[in-house]
């Protein structure tokens, strides 16, 4: 299923629960798996000095700085280079996401892992955004976006259940159909979720609770018509609807069907995708999911 991987990497601690499922993904599939780190930031135009994105500090970049950081970045994944050898370590100067999707195009990989944090001193909401990195990332890259956060209890090629969340957008559509090409190889349970927002509530505007049946009756509907379909001959699947904040249900429902991997679009409704920082439900989903979280944003060529 996957020839080529791109891990995304600090090479620091709060990557390893990402670094982990590289690995694993990699060695199942015989993969090739890349490891990226930029170096850091060149301090003023074409500058020899960079901004080092790990420790904050300006250094001189020559060719033994580098050489430095790459066996750093060795000496970290030292057991996983023990137990694998089919990866690569590329390193790079200039802002992250920029560097990130530059590589992207120019080898096309099959799937890229990213940690969800890369400053352990910072909040919550700047962990899982890691700066504006992941948001371009996963707003403009041209495959599949797996964000693990902390410690995943299956790795790819391990999942049993799936969890794929919707609100009827064309970018859901996407996620969907990647979400059914994972089920279908990996022979596992693919649970198809909606909740039906009831935020309105929150601002001073009740929502009657035949409204809120109606709108579940509705929904379960539209995803046997939209989506069941299309399933064919796969049968291993489910339907639920839920009411409430659909980050908060998405997380709810993934954790009691002990789902290992969450499918979901980028962005949904957003009418200008480039002013946000990721859908408000994808961002809080990363920020509360206890397994990762694949971000599709455009339907992958067979």
């Amino acid at each position: 299923m996957f020839q080529t991987i791109l891990f995304a990497t600090s090479a620091t601690g709060v990557c390893d629960h990402a670094a982990r499922v590289a690995f694993e993904m990699a060695k199942r599939y015989g993969a090739e798996l890349t490891l990226l780190h930029i170096i850091g930031v060149p301090s003023r135009g074409y500058s020899q000095m960079v901004r080092d994105v790990k420790t904050g500090e300006t250094v001189p970049i020559d060719d033994d700085y580098c050489q430095w950081v790459e066996e750093e970045i060795r000496t970290h994944y030292r057991r996983q280079l023990a137990d694998y050898d089919r990866v690569r370590i590329e390193l790079a100067l200039g802002y992250p996401h920029r560097e990130i999707l530059r590589y992207l195009r120019k080898n096309n990989p099959d799937i890229v892992i990213m940690g969800g944090a890369t400053d352990p001193e910072a909040s919550g909401y700047k962990k899982v955004m890691a700066g504006s990195t992941l948001h371009y990332v996963a707003k403009h890259s041209p495959c599949p976006v797996l964000v693990v956060a902390r410690m995943a209890a299956s790795f790819w090629g391990g999942i049993s259940n799936i969890v794929y969340g919707t609100d009827f957008s064309k970018a859901s559509d996407a996620a969907f159909e990647y979400a059914v090409k994972i089920a279908r190889a990996l022979d596992c349970e693919l649970h198809l979720f909606h909740a039906v927002d009831i935020s309105s509530v929150h601002g001073g505007k009740l929502m009657e609770q035949e409204l809120i049946e109606a709108n579940i009756r509705t929904a379960r509907n539209r995803i046997r018509g939209r989506y069941v379909k299309q399933l064919g001959d796969f049968k291993n699947y489910s339907v639920e609807v839920w009411e409430g904040l659909p980050y908060v249900e998405i997380v709810k429902y993934a954790r009691e069907k002990q789902a290992d991997l969450i499918v979901m679009a980028h962005h949904a409704r957003e009418a200008d995708a480039d002013n946000v920082r990721l859908g408000s439900n994808m961002e809080q989903v990363l920020m509360r999911a206890n397994c990762p979280v694949l971000s599709v944003n455009r339907l992958q060529p067979e």
